[in-house]
């Protein structure tokens, strides 16, 4: 077992080994599709460890891509379809409802997709925190499915590689590429927080004007 060759990671790593352990390919696609549903399971975590693993032989680098692969798209399709069961106006009605939302927000949001919606779904499986949502607003407009299956296959392919090969050539060291990911997530995650601070100021400025 891999498990006392990697120190015997503790808290999630730790659970993220013990089912990998268990389960190997099959369970790394488990919890890197879990990732699309529940970011707190951040593949950034998985992937390494994924490699670390072929490393080990428990199995090959190939059967290691392809199974992280394989959970990326499972979660990343599994939540188009929520999308396209919700569909758009079930979707903008419960956006509309939220504090200091509008409905021109959606509006504005559902151009930009149409517009980009191709560029968003490739690039948004390599952003952290992005990577989980970007496949809601595909299934709500509806994205042809051969499309979307493509396009986040690609992009999950490219963005696992780096991080599960990266874990392969590390070995024991897999740590090293967990904590450059840590830093460039929460640096993802810093924007999208003042992103979200300057919205809602504005916006409550908006509405103390119009109220005065």
């Amino acid at each position: 077992m891999y498990v006392a060759a990697a120190d015997q990671p503790g808290g999630l790593a730790g659970l993220v080994v013990d089912i990998m352990d268990e389960l190997g390919g099959p369970g790394a696609a488990l919890l890197v599709g879990i990732d699309n549903i529940f970011p707190p399971m951040p593949s950034e975590l998985v992937l390494p460890l994924a490699g670390f693993a072929a490393s080990q032989g428990t199995m090959s680098l190939f059967m290691a891509l392809f199974w992280t692969t394989l959970g990326s798209v499972a979660g990343a399709l599994l939540t188009y379809w929520l999308g396209a069961w919700l569909g758009r106006d079930r979707v903008r009605s419960l956006i509309t409802r939220a504090p200091l939302m509008k409905p021109s927000d959606f509006d504005r949001t559902e151009r930009w997709f149409l517009k980009h919606g191709t560029k968003a779904v490739f690039f948004g499986r390599m952003v952290p925190l992005f990577r989980s949502l970007i496949s809601l607003p595909a299934g709500v407009e509806r994205m042809p499915v051969l499309r979307f299956l493509s396009l986040t296959t690609l992009g999950s392919l490219i963005w696992n590689a780096g991080f599960v090969v990266a874990g392969y050539q590390l070995g024991a060291n897999w740590q090293d590429v967990d904590e450059y990911a840590g830093i460039f997530q929460k640096v993802v995650i810093a924007v999208v927080a003042l992103a979200i601070v300057v919205f809602v100021a504005v916006r409550i400025r908006e509405r103390r004007r119009s109220q005065g």
